[in-house]
């Protein structure tokens, strides 16, 4: 056989043309064969395009009335703060007559009631989610779902008389033995203005750990949902991976569970932080309001943003309503941030990409 006939014949000489353009043999430029076939168009069907219109006229009327709140608050707050100015963020009396007003005291009392909420919530909203979405199964499952969203729907009102009739006479005896023995702590330690020890049960009644408690089994519903929705997206090779290894229940929920859920974690703990600072009723029926920042947190005596703005509305002169619309800017604005902060870690846990 000639070896000529062993030799590939030129790449420009085969009928598939060359990897590197050159063109097959017989390719006519001109044809209408060979132009470039048009992108496929999609054409979204009428529902679809009604479903997309009414769901971008819902986020954007969303958005819009958000605005319309944090202007109106920023117009009717604006005489108050042109009094206070950055002192308003500073002073803690609260006397809008005298122009001698501030939130500091009651700022304070906002972030220590939410932070003790937090405290209590965080712990009981994760070990609910990781109960129900890895240990219950079946109608019992269902069950704890389905008490874990109606736990959500009971009003503030109705927490509040419960931390007031209930829980407020079964806490002081819990409060007394922290102050008893962890006293040596600045912030559990229970004195008078002499800095001597109290002991009575009165000096422990309407506090702020009393009231964070009763904030914190308010957002445990929120928190749970939240988690529980991020740990049933765990992927299941993973899991199964986690058990064919010789892994056991709570080594999986270690190893894929908790860094899948990281985002669905953190999102609902800010979540419920969001909601614990903005709580009005629970906290007005509970606390003994004071225009001081208290340091001890077991001891008579808080206040929060929220509450003062319950408590002065209606007695207020026009100033005076000016000042409270100057606080809820304040309260408006640090909800905003949290809540925004929140929905994007939980956005971007979605797909997974927290998971280890």
């Amino acid at each position: 056989m000639p070896i000529s006939s062993l030799v590939s014949p030129p790449l420009g000489d085969s009928p598939l043309g060359d990897a590197f353009g050159t063109e097959p043999v017989g390719f006519d430029p001109s044809s209408p064969d060979s132009r470039p076939r048009r992108s496929l168009v999609s054409r979204p069907s009428i529902s679809d395009s009604v479903f997309r219109s009414v769901a971008f006229s819902a986020g954007t009327i969303t958005v819009l009335i958000m605005l319309a709140v944090g202007v109106f608050l920023s117009l009717r707050a604006g005489d108050a703060l042109g009094v206070a100015g950055f002192n308003f963020l500073f002073e803690q009396d609260w006397s809008p007559e005298t122009k001698k007003f501030g939130i500091a005291s009651v700022l304070f009392g906002t972030i220590t009631i939410a932070v003790i909420a937090m405290c209590v919530a965080v712990p009981l909203a994760l070990g609910t989610a990781l109960l129900i979405s890895e240990v219950a199964q079946g109608r019992l499952k269902a069950t704890l779902v389905t008490l874990v969203d109606l736990m959500a729907a009971v009003p503030s009102v109705v927490f509040g008389l419960w931390g007031v009739f209930f829980l407020q006479a079964n806490v002081i005896p819990v409060a007394t033995w922290i102050s008893t023995y962890f006293g040596w702590i600045p912030f559990f330690s229970v004195t008078d203005a002499t800095g001597q020890a109290l002991t009575e049960a009165s000096a422990f009644t309407s506090s702020a750990f009393i009231a964070g408690i009763v904030v914190g089994l308010m957002v445990v519903p929120t928190q749970t949902s939240v988690m529980r929705e991020a740990f049933s997206q765990a992927p299941i090779g993973e899991r199964e991976a986690a058990f064919a290894l010789g892994s056991t229940r709570w080594g999986m929920i270690r190893s894929v569970v908790l860094p899948f859920g990281r985002g669905g974690i953190i999102g609902g703990a800010m979540l419920g932080l969001g909601r614990a600072l903005g709580e009005t009723i629970a906290v007005y029926m509970i606390i003994s309001p004071i225009f001081t920042i208290n340091w001890e947190v077991l001891k008579t005596g808080t206040n929060s943003v929220s509450a003062l703005i319950a408590l002065r509305y209606g007695e207020s002169s026009p100033f005076g309503l000016s000042a409270l619309m100057a606080a809820g800017l304040v309260l408006f604005l640090i909800t905003l941030v949290i809540n925004f902060t929140a929905s994007s870690i939980v956005a971007r846990s979605r797909s997974g990409a927290e998971s280890d």
